[in-house]
């Protein structure tokens, strides 16, 4: 089964290049089988990476962190689905 982890946040005003930068440097404790970066009118960034072998979508999978308060401009949103 696969699992996709979505995180999108919405940059503070004129900093949507920073958290794309931001967003492009995160690594996490383990490399997902795929992993893409999208950026959006309204300085918003999208990051989904797709999990394999796990068969739940509570499984704990390592995820992007929330980043500093002062780059975005409201809370992050996180969404998880498994592949039907």
């Amino acid at each position: 089964m696969t699992i996709a982890l979505m995180w999108e946040a919405k940059a503070a005003e004129g900093r949507g290049e920073e958290l794309l930068r931001w967003a492009r440097g995160q690594r996490l404790a383990t490399e997902p089988s795929r992993r893409e970066t999208f950026a959006a009118p309204g300085d918003r960034v999208l990051v989904i990476t797709w999990w394999e072998g796990e068969d739940e979508v509570s499984a704990e999978l390592p995820e992007l962190p929330t980043p500093e308060s002062d780059l975005i401009a409201r809370p992050v949103h996180r969404w998880r689905f498994r592949q039907v």
